[in-house]
């Protein structure tokens, strides 16, 4: 009896916290922010002038291919906390599932003061593409983080709390990005070059090739999440991931949900507790020092 109200007592503050999120959103309390990585076009797909391309499932959420000109959507608090996350969808590296692995998750991070852009990347497994991981991806990934940066002060961002949360296909990039030595040229012509690209925190959720996963000793902090019934380089593959980082002796989280499959992201409608991964992740950030409470923030708990 006292578990079963705890567990509803639970849910009715996770559900508050939702709400409050979106009614934020609603109230526009948040413009988000759209702006192109290269304005004048990005290395590697000149000539390219196509139009990304939009599907919408039957639950209504979007998602893009076809992507030749990367940018960020950027959700800036009025009153922030100085912490600011690139949110890198997944999808195969083919299509952007930029709702519930983008959008929803940035909407609640900034209406609880928490910067957030969302990334749209070039795809490197789209029909045709002429793109790769290494070469196009992860440069439009070094560049969002750049740029997020360059803009600290203006966006009111503390530039060493930048950090990287990618699904799946996006957990590859913001690995990537995490085990980065590229420091920035100050001397660089293009401001957008000078800072450093390498992100000082990760939230990593289900993501792909985790095998890839080897942190060192000098690794940026990691969160990590995925369901047990995920396919088995994610349910299990995390786990081992985790290990890493703790014989590295790199401060890491891991929860390991028993339901969720893959792809659980961030929904309104998901009431299972893998839904509630993203309250775990900002209590995360906040026990690391890299995000806080911020009086008056919308959606504050």
């Amino acid at each position: 009896m006292w578990a079963r109200a705890a567990w509803r007592h639970g849910m009715a503050g996770f559900l508050a916290w939702v709400l409050l999120a979106w009614a934020g959103l609603a109230a526009g309390e948040l413009v988000p922010l759209d702006i192109l990585l290269w304005p004048g076009g990005a290395p590697g797909s000149e000539g390219r002038s196509e139009l990304e391309r939009v599907r919408v499932t039957a639950a209504g959420e979007r998602v893009l291919s076809g992507v030749h000109r990367p940018s960020v959507t950027g959700y800036v608090p009025r009153r922030g906390n100085g912490c600011a996350v690139l949110v890198i969808p997944g999808g195969g590296h083919r299509e952007l599932w930029v709702d519930h692995e983008g959008h929803n998750a940035a909407r609640i991070l900034a209406s609880h003061g928490t910067a957030a852009f969302v990334l749209k990347y070039r795809l490197a497994r789209g029909t045709n593409s002429p793109y790769r991981i290494d070469e196009h991806a992860m440069a439009d990934t070094r560049r969002a983080i750049r740029l997020i940066r360059s803009r600290a002060s203006e966006w009111g961002i503390d530039p060493r709390r930048v950090g990287a949360l990618g699904f799946s296909a996006g957990g590859e990039l913001a690995w990537k990005a995490s085990a980065s030595t590229d420091a920035g040229d100050p001397g660089a012509v293009d401001p957008l070059e000078r800072p450093g690209a390498r992100s000082d925190f990760i939230g990593l959720v289900y993501p792909g090739r985790s095998g890839d996963i080897q942190p060192t000793t000098n690794s940026a902090p990691a969160f990590l999440a995925c369901a047990q019934d995920d396919r088995k380089d994610i349910g299990e593959g995390l786990a081992e991931a985790y290990l890493r980082y703790k014989r590295a002796g790199v401060s890491a989280e891991l929860h390991v949900f028993a339901t969720g499959g893959h792809g659980f992201g961030v929904r309104e409608g998901n009431r299972r507790p893998s839904g509630r991964w993203l309250e775990r992740f900002e209590d995360w950030m906040a026990d690391g020092g890299f995000a806080g409470g911020v009086e008056g923030a919308g959606g504050g708990r």
